[in-house]
């Protein structure tokens, strides 16, 4: 892989570690050679790392192997996902802080491995959970863009609509942590 093949989610090896580009950019300055300036991330212990890289240079890249697996339970210091031949894979809270927002026991996850050890989790880009606490509606108060601040069942805290009731069913983009939508529980 070329630094000029460069695209956000991009794996490589890099200095005896496995990164990943978080943001990217492409320079062609007047003057000089044409250059990669890059934000990324170390995927086991997450340093962040900004570099310049000369679009020619080579990379070897990382071969990142993806299970589905499911969220089984946490025993306070590990949090265990099972595979579908039933293997337990514990994983500390470093590796799985990202999808703990939005994941609940039995959610399905995707769990990254590099070498056969699992580095990351990430729960689907949309998920429905509940409101577990937030203000009251206020009535008038509904017809705006206004928000409010809610926790959810999983204790995400998130912005939503004024309208949007403690006990509500609501669609979030994990991606993001926005409210997208109510659905029926």
């Amino acid at each position: 892989m070329l630094a000029g093949d460069f695209r956000k989610g991009s794996t490589f090896e890099y200095e005896g570690s496995v990164w990943t580009i978080v943001d990217f950019q492409h320079v062609k300055p007047g003057k000089g050679a044409a250059f990669v300036r890059t934000k990324m991330k170390n995927v086991i212990d997450g340093k962040v790392l900004e570099r310049t890289w000369n679009p020619t240079e080579k990379l070897t890249e990382a071969t990142i192997e993806v299970k589905n697996m499911t969220y089984s339970y946490n025993d306070g210091e590990l949090y265990y996902f099972m595979d579908q031949e039933f293997n337990l894979i514990p994983l500390n809270h470093d590796q799985v802080e990202d999808a703990l927002l939005y994941i609940r026991e039995n959610d399905p996850v995707k769990v990254k491995f590099f070498k056969g050890e699992a580095f990351s989790v990430e729960c689907e880009n949309f998920v429905v959970l509940q409101v577990v606490k937030s203000d009251p509606s206020v009535k008038g108060n509904t017809a705006t863009n206004a928000t409010k601040d809610a926790e959810l069942e999983t204790g995400a805290k998130i912005q939503v609509p004024m309208f949007v009731n403690e006990g509500e069913y609501i669609r979030v983009d994990t991606r993001t942590g926005e409210y997208m939508e109510r659905v029926k529980g």
